[in-house]
């Protein structure tokens, strides 16, 4: 087989184990002899459509197992597979189709409204819709099942593009992350290393597949070891309870939004969880009250850290240390190196703060038609810089302290949100928090903090500046407190602070009079 890349795996798995269970969605199981005849013939189909080597093909939709089948058949031909954010508005996702040269799109009915907003595309030549085409347009099942089952191989190295991900976008334009096939199979290799994937695995797909983690941490290393992958539409709480005790779970990644509302539910003290071997963590620092509920309940808890630039896992801290370690993110990945760095860009010491350096066959060749960005980003030993503060111990463990763009400093102090906001989660009434910098005509920025409280409980912003008092020195504690329903995110669960930033101060808000504002106690701690 010619095919080095991704779009083997369906050829090599169906040989393997076709009668094994690939993917359980909506109630339904299919074989990996299923998935591989479908993304034959959906390939064909594609390359009937124009696509060859080197061509974009985009999906936009919740999670579906056409979403693989899109992936890999696209892989099949060589091309370039382009997930998109289903969550983006018409012109968010015009300019990522436009900038990526995608010529298909394939997309979800939830998604309709959007495709039928897009401006004019003259580069997008094929649309294909998963149910109820608009006219003129191709419906899913119909364009695969014109395709042909002869077997397809196209060669395809391992150093090809396989994938663009277009970064959040908190600030400017996204910018498309190219991902190779090596930097794939390298990140696979990697968890199979961490977490012992195994054959029989049970992998739940609740965070979004158009998100580098959800994709690349479960759904890849489960596919290549022969598991059985239960793909989520979208996230439920108690959908995810159904789910892990009717197909005994035994693996899950999530970000802190989706541990946190299940360990809220009433369901939480009675659910049968047993069949959970590993459940990971990713996407943002996990407060360790969070990770230690989940401990106090018998479930190992393992935290991770990369980016989408990184494929995405740079470190992840192994079941034997969860415990002993809590709230670390781990040691480097076995292929992988990790460096902490001064802005001088020496090596900063044990416990000393500083950048985030990646270096492996996991890191990103770079961003997609942007030599600047990928100049800014990438050293010439070819260590990615992260953007991420963080510190490792005398043992190796990283410490994610905060991202670089999101600490401000207080009367010449810097401070760090995510400490802020992991003290504040340790408050029992306190179930989401978000802290930014605002600006102070005294201390150059000031912290404002956004909470969301428990279902049925009340706060007060006196209360929980009292509750911070005896945890973080005076300087670090918020100045202000919105106490709010919701806290506004990306399509991969991570908070929108440049939205919060943004929010402007409720009419007549001042400082209150505390000691962790009045200004003697706070220029006597500085």
């Amino acid at each position: 087989m010619r095919n080095a890349g991704l779009g083997g795996w369906p050829a090599r798995r169906a040989r393997m184990s076709p009668n094994r269970t690939a993917f359980v969605f909506d109630g339904r199981a299919v074989t990996y002899a299923w998935v591989h005849e479908r993304t034959t013939r959906l390939a064909s189909s594609l390359r009937g459509a124009g696509v060859r080597t080197g061509d974009r093909v985009a999906y936009l939709g919740p999670n579906h197992v056409a979403f693989a089948e899109t992936m890999f058949a696209t892989h099949l031909l060589g091309g370039i597979f382009v997930p998109l954010n289903f969550r983006l508005t018409a012109s968010e996702i015009a300019y990522m189709v436009e900038d990526s040269g995608a010529s298909v799109l394939v997309y979800a009915p939830e998604c309709a409204t959007v495709v039928r907003d897009l401006p004019g595309l003259p580069g997008l030549r094929t649309t294909v819709a998963l149910e109820s085409p608009a006219p003129g347009e191709r419906e899913y099942e119909t364009f695969l099942s014109g395709g042909d089952a002869t077997p397809i191989d196209t060669p395809v190295a391992l150093d090809d593009i396989a994938l663009i991900l277009y970064t959040s976008g908190t600030t400017g334009r996204p910018k498309g992350a190219m991902l190779s096939h090596t930097n794939l199979v390298w990140n696979c290799f990697n968890i199979m290393v961490g977490v012992d994937v195994a054959s029989t695995e049970v992998t739940l797909i609740s965070a979004p597949l158009f998100h580098v983690a959800a994709l690349n941490q479960t759904l890849l290393p489960t596919f290549l070891k022969g598991g059985t992958s239960l793909i989520m539409p979208f996230w439920d709480v108690d959908s995810c309870y159904d789910l892990i005790e009717k197909h005994r779970v035994t693996w899950m990644f999530g970000v802190t939004a989706m541990f946190a509302a299940l360990a809220r539910s009433p369901r939480w003290a009675d659910a049968d969880l047993s069949s959970l071997r590993t459940l990971m963590s990713g996407g943002a620092a996990i407060p360790v009250a969070l990770i230690r509920t989940y401990q106090q309940r018998g479930l190992v808890f393992c935290q991770g850290y990369g980016l989408t630039e990184t494929s995405p896992g740079a470190t992840f801290l192994e079941a034997g240390e969860s415990v002993r370690k809590v709230g670390s993110a781990g040691v480097p990945v076995f292929f992988a190196n990790i460096r902490v760095v001064r802005p001088d860009g020496s090596e900063a010491e044990a416990g000393e703060a500083g950048e985030v350096h990646i270096q492996g066959p996991n890191v990103t060749p770079g961003y997609w038609r942007n030599p600047e960005a990928t100049a800014a980003a990438l050293t010439e030993g070819g260590w990615f810089r992260s953007g991420d503060i963080a510190t490792l111990d005398d043992e190796g463990h990283l410490h994610i302290v905060d991202r670089l763009k999101d600490m401000y400093i207080s009367g010449g102090e810097n401070v760090y949100p995510a400490e802020v906001e992991g003290v504040l989660f340790g408050h029992p009434a306190v179930a989401e928090a978000a802290v930014v910098g605002v600006p102070d005509e005294k201390w150059g920025e000031v912290g404002r903090a956004f909470v969301v409280p428990r279902d049925g409980v009340a706060l007060t912003a006196a209360e929980l500046t009292d509750f911070l008092r005896s945890r973080l020195a005076k300087y670090k504690i918020p100045v202000y407190f919105d106490i709010v329903d919701t806290l506004p995110r990306t399509g991969s669960g991570k908070i929108l602070k440049p939205e919060l930033r943004t929010r402007l101060l409720p009419p007549g808000a001042a400082p209150p009079r505390s000691p962790s504002s009045a200004s003697p106690d706070r220029q006597e701690h500085r």
